[in-house]
């Protein structure tokens, strides 16, 4: 109580910086538990209140970084910089988090630039309302290529994205049906990414969420015990009441 950091001040600062981060150096957690833990959770939980990572540092560097593309790759390098200078450790770590749940690869989409696209957005929303981060996730481009939604028709129905959003990114097994499964993808039937023009020097043209009237399934849908013309926004919205 007089005012001293007390060794348990320091192990539990160190704790929190690990789990709600990175870790951090010694004298960065003195300075923090000379600040207070109560003090430190807030500054974490805010993380617009502190100065962004200096992007133009890294460009200077690497500067292909300002477009990953396909050629030259290595969009990691862009992440991995953030997590080593970030002033705001608790949402580069829940940045971290999100695309541990809605893990999308280079290995597939081959486009770096929109793997770099959906870790900016799980950045931006990764602290926010999950019913946000899933509706920005549905209509990610990378997230559309990696399961297929793209081909996702109405006289064609591809239920990768449906089967993954309830079993892996919501719900888990055991709490929804295959009929369930279908009637989410044929709700999102027309959820797809605007025609991809060809590669250019530096890789690949950016891609672009769009929704196509045309190739959407208008029909009634049954899902998990509601009736109606569903589109993709009220099965997320049905998912969240669940």
């Amino acid at each position: 109580g007089n005012g001293e950091m007390t060794d348990t001040d320091l192990s539990l600062i160190a704790h929190l910086m690990r789990r709600a981060g990175f870790g951090e150096p010694r004298e960065e957690l003195q300075a923090r538990a000379a600040n207070g833990y109560e003090a430190t959770v807030e500054e974490l939980l805010h993380p617009d209140k502190q100065a962004p990572v200096n992007i133009f540092d890294l460009l200077r560097y690497h500067p292909n970084q300002w477009k990953p593309g396909t050629m030259n790759g290595l969009g990691h390098v862009n992440w991995l910089y953030h997590m080593i200078n970030t002033n705001t450790p608790l949402q580069e770590k829940m940045t971290l988090f999100m695309h541990q749940i809605f893990a999308t690869g280079v290995s597939k989409v081959d486009h770096w630039d929109e793997i770099v696209d959906m870790i900016d957005m799980f950045r931006e929303k990764a602290l926010g309302n999950y019913g946000d981060v899933l509706l920005e996730v549905a209509k990610n481009p990378a997230m559309i290529f990696w399961l297929d939604n793209n081909e996702n028709h109405a006289q064609s129905i591809n239920e990768n994205w449906g089967r993954e959003l309830l079993e892996l990114f919501t719900m888990g097994v055991g709490n929804y049906t295959e009929t369930d499964v279908r009637e989410a993808s044929r709700a999102f039937t027309g959820w797809t990414i605007t025609p991809k023009l060809p590669r250019y020097t530096m890789g690949r043209f950016d891609w672009f969420f769009e929704y196509n009237e045309n190739a959407h399934d208008n029909g009634v849908k049954q899902f998990l015990g509601r009736t109606g013309n569903f589109n993709g926004e009220d099965i997320i919205d049905i998912i969240l009441e669940e």
